[in-house]
C-alpha cells in the first residue's frame, strides 16, 4: 500500500486537484484500492473549507469532482502517515522540509519530478489569476499523475 499527501498554501486550489485528479487516474488504472491519497495546506487561512469555485468549476470541466474534498493544513504525523508528500511548489517543499521529522525515510519532493514531458518545475498558484491558470493547473496535474502512476507502479 502507498500513501501520498499533495500540499499547497492553503489547500484550495493546486493541492485538491491533485487529490482529485490522481484518484481518479489511479481508479482508471485499478491500482486506487492499494493506494491512500489525501491533500493538505501548509497555510492555515482555509481549513474547513471547499476548494475555489474556479478549481471545481474547472476540474468538473475535465469530469473531476472536487466536492467533497475541505481544506486541511498539513500535521506533523502526516510525516508517519504518508510515505511520499509531494509539494507544487519550492515555496512549499522548503515548508515542509521544516516540518520533516528527523526519522522521515518517505519520499519528499516536489510533484512535477513526476511530469515525463515538461521543463516546468512548479505547478503556478492560479488564485490571483483568471481561469486558464486553472486550465494550465489542470494540465500539469494530469501529466504528472500519470508519471507517478508509473513510478509507483515500478514499486510496487
Amino acid at each position: 500500500m502507498h500513501s501520498v499527501l499533495f500540499v499547497c498554501l492553503g489547500n484550495i486550489c493546486r493541492s485538491p486537484t491533485a487529490e482529485a485528479v490522481f484518484r481518479d487516474r489511479a481508479a482508471r488504472s485499478g491500482m486506487l484500492e492499494r493506494l491512500s491519497i489525501d491533500s493538505a495546506g501548509t497555510g492555515d487561512w482555509h481549513v474547513g473549507k471547499a476548494p475555489d469555485a474556479r478549481a471545481r468549476e474547472a476540474a468538473a470541466r475535465r469530469g473531476y469532482d472536487l466536492s467533497a474534498l475541505r481544506a486541511r493544513q498539513v500535521t506533523p504525523g502526516d510525516f508517519e502517515r504518508f510515505g511520499i508528500i509531494l509539494a507544487m511548489d519550492e515555496a512549499n517543499l522548503r515548508e515542509l522540509e521544516l516540518l520533516r521529522p528527523a526519522g522521515f525515510d518517505g519520499l519528499l519532493d516536489r510533484f512535477l519530478s513526476f511530469h515525463p514531458d515538461t521543463p516546468v518545475r512548479e505547478v503556478p498558484d492560479p488564485y490571483y489569476g483568471g481561469d486558464q491558470g486553472f486550465e494550465q493547473v489542470l494540465d500539469l496535474i494530469e501529466g504528472a499523475s500519470e508519471g507517478l502512476l508509473e513510478h509507483l507502479r515500478g514499486r510496487s
